[in-house]
């Protein structure tokens, strides 16, 4: 495959300084030519924006597209999953920050042309293909060739986002994405402020753009932090916003934090706390509410919003259990159950079979 870190970036545009603004996301990084932006892909160079990880990846991965995480998006299904390297947002407690963080370009180990990565997803039984580890907003133009490439294959595309992306590449990113599982870090500006480098309401923006401007299925996942995000007030706050603007019927999972990159003095965040968040959340009128990294076969488990039967049944990522017909309705009583579902011949199992692509 031919050398395209030369690639030309859109949503940019030059200052009266002489300075290129990138406009992808509100960074609004402000560059001289050589100067790269925060996320580190996006580098000025002879007055334009180009995108320096075109084709290159950290690596792919086969996974179950409940570890996306995706419970209600073809459950039980193979996604192929790769990323590239850098990040726009600066999170002190980045769980994949040997990605993100990365400035070493060596990491980009594996090349592949968009047509390369459907063709796989094709040839291993993959009903979708995800664009996580890090955040594909900043590699916009590869993961938007790649999903146009998808699903001329009649393949489904996700992206795993923090959603921190400004609103006219937010049009064009998501209108060729079929799922997405937006990463809520917090319900407080000040979070963001002080342990993301960020901002709250253009997240809020993107979530509430995806759930009544688009058709592209949304989850949210929010990961709590010991004494930093998971207070009952908090918590409360964040989940009557979702019932409130983008309904009942959204999933939200709670994940553990571990400690990690910068914030490594805090502790794991106890089983209990998820339990408590989930409780929380359905008390203020959430139907689908999860917890994750934990073993918690309830809090694992989709549940009829109107029977109360347990539709599927997971311990981890397995899938012991499922009730739901191809339809998308509750076997028991009938009532429609929010996702995206097809006939259910069985679930992948929970590995992650590492794949390698090639000319």
């Amino acid at each position: 495959m031919r050398d395209m870190s030369h690639f030309p970036g859109r949503y940019w545009h030059k200052l009266d300084d002489g300075r290129i603004q990138c406009d992808l996301c509100p960074r609004d990084c402000k560059l001289h030519d050589g100067q790269r932006g925060l996320c580190f892909v996006r580098r000025c160079e002879d007055e334009k924006i180009e995108l320096t990880t075109y084709g290159r990846s950290s690596g792919f991965c086969i996974d179950p597209i409940e570890k996306k995480p995706l419970n209600h998006f073809y459950p039980g299904s193979k996604v192929l999953s790769f990323g590239t390297a850098g990040c726009n947002l600066a999170c002190k407690f980045c769980q994949n920050w040997d990605i993100s963080k990365s400035r070493e370009f060596d990491r980009l180990c594996d090349a592949a042309s968009p047509e390369m990565i459907a063709s796989a997803a094709v040839d291993n039984g993959c009903k979708s293909v995800s664009f996580t580890y890090n955040d594909p907003v900043i590699f916009l133009e590869y993961a938007v060739d790649a999903a146009i490439a998808c699903q001329d294959k009649g393949i489904q595309t996700v992206a795993v986002t923090a959603g921190y992306i400004h609103e006219e590449a937010r049009a064009e990113f998501f209108s060729h994405m079929d799922a997405a599982n937006v990463d809520l870090k917090a319900f407080t500006e000040a979070f963001y402020h002080k342990l993301c480098a960020g901002q709250l309401q253009p997240v809020l923006d993107t979530l509430h753009y995806l759930k009544h401007e688009t058709d592209v299925w949304t989850e949210i996942t929010t990961l709590l932090i010991p004494g930093q995000n998971d207070s009952d007030e908090e918590l409360q706050k964040l989940s009557r916003w979702i019932a409130d603007e983008l309904g009942p019927d959204v999933p939200l999972h709670f994940s553990a934090f571990h400690p990690d990159w910068k914030m490594l003095e805090l502790p794991p965040t106890p089983s209990e706390t998820l339990t408590r968040a989930r409780n929380i959340a359905m008390n203020e009128g959430l139907h689908y509410v999860y917890t994750g990294n934990v073993h918690d076969t309830s809090g694992g488990t989709t549940h009829c919003p109107s029977c109360n039967e347990p539709l599927i049944v997971r311990d981890w990522y397995e899938i012991l259990d499922f009730h739901i017909s191809d339809d998308g309705n509750c076997t028991k009583c009938g009532s429609a159950i929010a996702g995206r579902f097809d006939h259910y011949e069985g679930a992948y199992d929970n590995r992650r079979m590492p794949v390698r692509l090639s000319d």
